[in-house]
């Protein structure tokens, strides 16, 4: 089973209720992190891919804390800070959550604060897994709609209610059998899946992307389906997958598969997972990163990328999702943080 931050997604248990306040409190933050949050457009939406990391302590958090006690109590803390303004909830990925436990992450947050929500790997894997996700068996629920829509969609959106932002289709890495000739019938099978996904649950109309782990699917017929299912290509930014601007480019097709040299306008929202720094595997740069509390790859190519891709979103009137993982540079909040200094150009 493929995650992007499975330490922290395994404790990021569904909080409960709170009684007499939290005892955990947000960092300090200074003058220049107040202003820069007060010049990052209020539609960039930055934020880490889980919150329960001690190594956070005085960037996010202050004082001591285990992962747990951060898992429960410490998203309340989080949303404080001026410029992470969104978080992953990877931990729907492993089990599907309900409605009442995506509430109790709503009621912890601002109003202006989002959640990226990864579907179930019920869903979106092809195969069953053993241990150490070991391929078992093919996976019969495999792009289920029926399934999607009760499972996740209607769950997701009915709980976290405004504070819902996109709901990302992680494909985990597939068989070769699947993907040989450029995966044709399986991009079709996307295609009808993600055309019987609900368009409006309660008023609400849901943003849907598709995050892919093969690279060999990043084709001009997977952009084609996307267009004509009205679903976001979601950037993910992985060792498995090409660079971001490569994969910008295959965005850019998505918004304008019709024309070549007008200004570029993105027609939905920009959704990107920041998640492994080229060359890294996971437990390398786990090992290399721990306990995550300092930038040490800062890979400047991804960042100018994003930071450019954000311009177009600002440009054209939508909303920009970032989601950075502890193992693209070391710190997801400082990934954000950077990112915000060059978006605003400080």
């Amino acid at each position: 089973m493929s995650s992007d931050d499975t330490a922290g997604s395994l404790f990021e248990l569904p909080p409960e209720p709170v009684r007499g306040g939290s005892n955990v409190q947000p960092a300090a933050v200074d003058d220049e992190l107040q202003r820069l949050g007060r010049r990052l457009p209020p539609s960039i939406y930055l934020g880490t891919s889980s919150w329960s990391f001690p190594g956070w302590q005085r960037i996010v958090y202050d004082g001591v804390h285990t992962e747990a006690q951060l898992a429960r109590l410490g998203l309340a803390a989080y949303g404080q800070h001026p410029l992470l303004r969104a978080v992953g909830i990877d931990r729907s990925f492993y089990q599907p959550l309900t409605e009442p436990q995506y509430a109790g992450y709503a009621r912890q947050v601002p109003e202006h604060f989002r959640f990226l929500v990864k579907a179930p790997a019920l869903i979106t894997d092809a195969l069953l897994r053993g241990e150490r996700g070991a391929p078992a068996a093919d996976n019969p629920s495999f792009l289920d709609p029926v399934l999607a829509r009760e499972q996740f969609v209607e769950p997701a959106l009915r709980g976290l209610g405004s504070h819902a932002g996109p709901l990302v289709f992680q494909l985990s890495p597939l068989p070769r059998r699947m993907t040989a000739d450029g995966g044709h019938e399986l991009i079709d099978n996307l295609g009808v899946f993600l055309r019987q996904l609900p368009r409006d649950v309660d008023g609400r109309v849901p943003v849907y992307a598709v995050e892919l782990r093969n690279a060999e699917l990043l084709t001009p017929r997977l952009v084609r389906m996307l267009h004509d299912a009205a679903v976001r290509l979601c950037l993910g930014i992985h060792a498995s997958m090409p660079a971001a601007a490569r994969q910008a480019a295959a965005l850019r097709a998505l918004d304008a598969p019709d024309s070549e040299g007008d200004e570029w306008q993105l027609k939905g929202p920009l959704v990107v997972r920041w998640s492994l720094h080229a060359g890294l595997r996971y437990e390398e740069a786990k090992n290399r990163y721990a306990p995550f509390d300092r930038l040490l790859d800062a890979d400047l190519t991804t960042r100018g990328t994003l930071a450019h891709l954000a311009h177009v979103a600002i440009r054209s009137g939508q909303p920009a999702y970032v989601i950075a993982n502890n193992k693209a540079e070391g710190s997801a909040p400082l990934t954000c943080i950077e990112l915000a200094r060059a978006i605003v150009g400080q």
